[in-house]
């Protein structure tokens, strides 16, 4: 990881836009630049394009799972909050990319959570810690973070 990309944080989000200015704010506050990628031009680019370019710059991931949509299991049919498709489909991107411990899968109580995916760790957005546990996340994957403002 260079030292330009080393400072960029992407968030992946839904429709929780309270949630996305929350985790934005936050990597700001730690000196880093949050990349929300509606946010960069597209200078001509496919949304795939855009995204794997933007991808590509970034040090680490934070991933929102938050209930935007609904499903269920056909076996079952209880529908359940989940996380809007394409945060899934990133999601999955990021952690083949960059590996799982560049990002974070940052979720809100309630939200149908994958299964079956080793190393993947969760963190509550409604637990009190959740901030400290991305900053050491961070730490631990080489960013910049300074731990004495925890």
């Amino acid at each position: 990881m260079d030292a330009k990309t080393q400072w960029k944080v992407l968030i992946s989000y839904g429709q929780d836009e309270e949630a996305k200015t929350t985790v934005a704010e936050f990597v700001e506050n730690l000196g880093l630049k949050p990349i929300i990628l509606d946010e960069q031009l597209n200078n001509g680019q496919t949304i795939i394009d855009k995204f794997e370019e933007n991808a590509d710059e970034t040090g680490f991931a934070i991933v929102l799972l938050t209930p935007d949509d609904v499903g269920s299991s056909k076996a079952t049919g209880n529908r359940k909050p989940r996380a809007h498709q394409n945060v899934i489909l990133e999601l999955g991107y990021f952690f083949r990319s960059l590996g799982s411990k560049r990002v974070c899968a940052l979720y809100k109580d309630g939200v149908e959570l994958l299964s079956d995916i080793p190393g993947l760790v969760y963190t509550s957005m409604d637990s009190d810690d959740w901030q400290l546990k991305i900053r050491q996340g961070m730490q631990d994957a080489g960013l910049p973070v300074d731990m004495s403002q925890v």
